[in-house]
């Protein structure tokens, strides 16, 4: 599929705005609402959409939340999932808590061999207060037994807020030395109703300019053909490989090749635009594989080639808040 002069072949698919965190960066200050249950995708809608987006061209899926293992039944979805020939690359993002080795190793069997972990801190009572919960063990170990039984890369993603965290991105980076993880520090976006000042947020030439005076220059890497936007560098002599994520400070909207179906079942095509397309009530009120390709396509025509995220004024920010968007 094209929009503009980009290849889309890389679809997210939240299956679930329900998450077992209550991460701060993620979760809006003022109270709110999960979505009903009828308004879900249910997970043979998902499917069909899939195989759809896979017949124009999609290769890549990575399935997101919320947290995407509290929804019941996920390995069911996931074994059909993995059965669309055509898909070279099926990842998840998580937060880890809901992992276990019997469960990594069922992801294993699947055919899945890329998990993306969400790890802020390294220190659990920290983690309590950035999350909201005393996970930080199961996390830890859900990580470990991951690469342990030969998942890789591991991915791990870190939202560096100031006064919070920001004084552990040198004891995060130092994972990279030990282990072949993938450490992804990703500037923290202002999303709906968010609890996090923009004060707080660390970018990127901060977090590099940090890095490089503690474990000296940060050698580039090239990227791979199934790589996503981060800018990826290397610790001389280290395993792993250091990650930049930098939507707020270097946009990387020309590189975007995906497409996001979220668990209402809208198609948003960009992350950090509030436009979203119905795809789940035509779905739902008989249309034909050919009139959702259609919907798909007219999708992709409204991706934009930029965000107006750093736009000074409230107008740039989007309105929801990223559990209901899947990140």
């Amino acid at each position: 599929m094209i929009a503009g002069n980009r290849t889309i072949n890389y679809l997210r698919i939240s299956i679930t705005d329900r998450c077992n965190f209550r991460c701060r960066y993620c979760i809006p200050s003022t109270p709110f609402s999960v979505i009903e249950h009828e308004k879900i995708a249910r997970y043979e809608e998902i499917l069909r959409i899939a195989r759809i987006a896979c017949n124009l061209g999609i290769t890549k899926i990575r399935i997101t939340g919320g947290e995407p293992f509290v929804r019941k039944d996920i390995f069911s979805f996931l074994e059909q999932l993995c059965a669309i020939e055509s898909l070279k690359d099926i990842s998840i993002t998580t937060n880890g808590s809901l992992l276990n080795r019997e469960k990594i190793e069922k992801l294993i069997s699947l055919g899945i061999k890329r998990l993306n972990f969400s790890l802020d801190t390294l220190d659990p009572v920290k983690f309590e207060q950035i999350t909201g919960r005393d996970r930080f063990q199961q996390v830890w170990d859900a990580i470990f037994t991951s690469h342990e039984l030969g998942i890789s890369p591991v991915k791990i993603n870190a939202v560096i807020l100031r006064g919070i965290n920001d004084d552990e991105i040198e004891a995060i980076t130092a994972l990279t030395l030990k282990y072949p993880f993938h450490i992804r520090f990703i500037e923290y976006m202002p999303m709906g109703d968010s609890a996090v000042e923009k004060q707080q947020q660390v970018l990127t030439q901060e977090i590099k300019t940090l890095i490089e005076s503690r474990f000296g220059e940060l050698k580039p890497v090239k990227k791979g053909s199934n790589d996503g936007p981060a800018k990826k560098f290397q610790i001389r002599g280290a395993k792993g490989i250091v990650g930049f994520i930098t939507p707020i400070s270097s946009h990387f909207c020309a590189e975007c090749n995906r497409l996001r179906l979220t668990s209402r079942g809208t198609l948003r095509p960009c992350l950090l635009n509030n436009y979203e397309k119905d795809i789940i009530n035509p779905l739902r009120n008989g249309a034909s594989d050919d009139e959702l390709k259609e919907i798909i396509l007219a999708a992709l025509t409204k991706k934009p080639s930029f965000h107006g995220l750093s736009d000074p004024s409230t107008k740039g920010i989007p309105i929801s808040h990223m559990t209901s968007i899947g990140g």
